[in-house]
């Protein structure tokens, strides 16, 4: 996620396989813009017209394989979030240098939809656009209106750095099918890498002379201490309580096994009267019950939310990864910040403590409409260089799609700890797609309407389940919404 607020399997009982095996046991972190409710509403057309020749291919060699045109303009549009845009530059720098003919045009912006969707309307999309932050342009309708370019040529490039590797061969596992629809081609490339979970200080729980908890008794043991120190336990965005699904969803895939988040995303009936779903929503009405939620977090947005945590007046806060560099100017430099797998029921759940939500965000798009689409994949193709990737996450901190790009930089304490969740959670990776696949449903519907209501204690559990599930019939049922199936 950026400076907005944000967007977005098979099991044997301990781990997720096939294509749905996003990590084996590869360290990664990264940071996320996640789609708010907003949603491409005039949706991107298919007609319009070209306004202007596509530019010609230039000739392909070794140092261009996607035969960009050398004296074509190229555009970047980024979105202006919590990376910033100092990356981005530094990556256009670098395409200028390798087309000395060639100005880019580069801008940042925070509002991706109103200032793109005409554009994309007319036919004169740029040639590669974030396509990140709370006006995110929904990509399941970009897709349908082919206003989507196939990436294809991009991951079956020469990578960067070794002629011999393909760019798909450098990525991070998982990366390649988080870009696909539905087995479709690859239309999206998701820059960034994420881990979702339960984020403290470490000093502070050391304070309290505790470990962090690994079942929900233990928890209330945790938060208990906390309450009696006049600390808040929790906190979130109460603004925006589709922050609550970073460690909600992953509890529930630990309590349930994966297949449970996978029927919920699938919007199969009753997915979400599942008992792992109820003992997951009831532990967290508990911490609402018990008076451990910091008072006035209702109220709260998202960087609000983070700054009395950073303050130390609530000890766990659920985010993403991107918190470490969005709250860098409040986080004290002593915080010593972690990050943990949210923690469990008990011994029954069907999963192993330690199982987490991480996957790839930032989510990069090249038009179909676009004039120079060689040139916007070639941009791409040098920001999944290790030089990029180590840029980006030497100042983001965060780790990109690019798998490495670590060499020789010293991890801050929040990606640090990331990397060693990912370490301990092994196979045991999950990762909903309900933030994505359908973004006005999780956020507007079962975020605002209902999880945010039970936090706020004006919805039991009970009929925070009956709501949802009848959000999610009805999302099932609405034919112009198109669905998804986890494969």
């Amino acid at each position: 996620m950026g400076s907005t607020p944000a967007q977005n399997p098979e099991n044997n009982g301990s781990a997720r396989v096939g294509r749905r095996d996003l990590i084996k046991r590869s360290a990664a972190l990264g940071l996320i813009s996640v789609p708010t409710m907003s949603f491409l509403s005039a949706c991107a057309s298919g007609g319009g017209s070209d306004n202007g020749d596509k530019a010609k291919e230039g000739k392909k060699t070794a140092k261009n394989p996607l035969g960009v045109n050398d004296t074509a303009q190229m555009e970047f549009v980024l979105f202006d979030g919590g990376f910033g845009k100092e990356y981005a530059e530094d990556a256009v720098k670098i395409y200028e240098k390798s087309f000395p003919d060639v100005k880019v045009k580069f801008s940042a912006t925070q509002k991706i939809q109103s200032t793109l969707q005409p554009r994309f309307n007319q036919g004169t999309p740029p040639d590669l656009v974030d396509n990140s932050g709370a006006e995110q342009m929904d990509m399941g309708i970009l897709s349908s209106k082919q206003q989507l370019a196939d990436l294809t040529p991009l991951l079956d490039a020469p990578s960067y750095d070794d002629p011999n590797k393909k760019v798909r061969d450098t990525l991070r596992p998982g990366i390649v099918e988080m870009g696909q629809l539905e087995g479709d081609p690859v239309w999206i490339m998701y820059y960034a890498y994420t881990v979702y979970g339960v984020w403290y200080s470490q000093k502070a729980l050391d304070s309290l002379d505790a470990t962090y908890p690994e079942t929900w008794d233990e928890m209330l043991a945790v938060c208990e201490k906390a309450k009696k120190k006049g600390m808040a336990a929790w906190t979130y965005a109460g603004k925006y309580p589709y922050y609550l699904p970073f460690s909600l969803y992953p509890m529930i895939g630990k309590v349930g096994g994966v297949e449970v988040l996978d029927a919920i995303d699938n919007l199969e009936p009753n997915a979400w009267k599942h008992p792992a779903v109820k003992a997951c929503l009831e532990a967290y009405y508990e911490l609402y019950k018990k008076g451990y939620v910091l008072k006035g977090t209702p109220g709260l947005d998202h960087i609000q939310s983070q700054t009395a945590w950073a303050q130390g007046k609530a000890l766990f806060i659920p985010n993403g990864s991107w918190v470490e560099n969005e709250s860098a100017k409040v986080i004290p430099a002593d915080f010593d910040l972690a990050v943990s797998a949210p923690t469990g029921i008990d011994s029954s759940d069907k999963m192993p403590f330690g199982t987490i939500w991480a996957s790839g965000g930032e989510p990069f798009i090249v038009p179909a409409k676009a004039k120079n689409t060689a040139g916007g994949m070639e941009q791409l193709r040098i920001m999944l260089s290790e030089a990029s990737s180590k840029n980006f996450t030497s100042k983001v901190k965060s780790l990109t799609a690019y798998n490495g790009g670590t060499d020789g930089i010293t991890l801050t304490p929040g990606l640090k700890s990331g990397v060693a969740a990912l370490e301990k959670a092994g196979q045991n990776v999950v990762n909903p797609r309900m933030q994505d696949w359908y973004v006005q449903l999780q956020k507007e519907k079962i975020g605002v309407s209902c999880l945010g209501e039970m936090m706020a204690g004006r919805l039991t559990p009970a009929e925070t389940i009956k709501k949802i599930q009848a959000f999610a019939d009805e999302t099932a049922k609405d034919t112009s919404i198109k669905h998804y199936k986890h494969q």
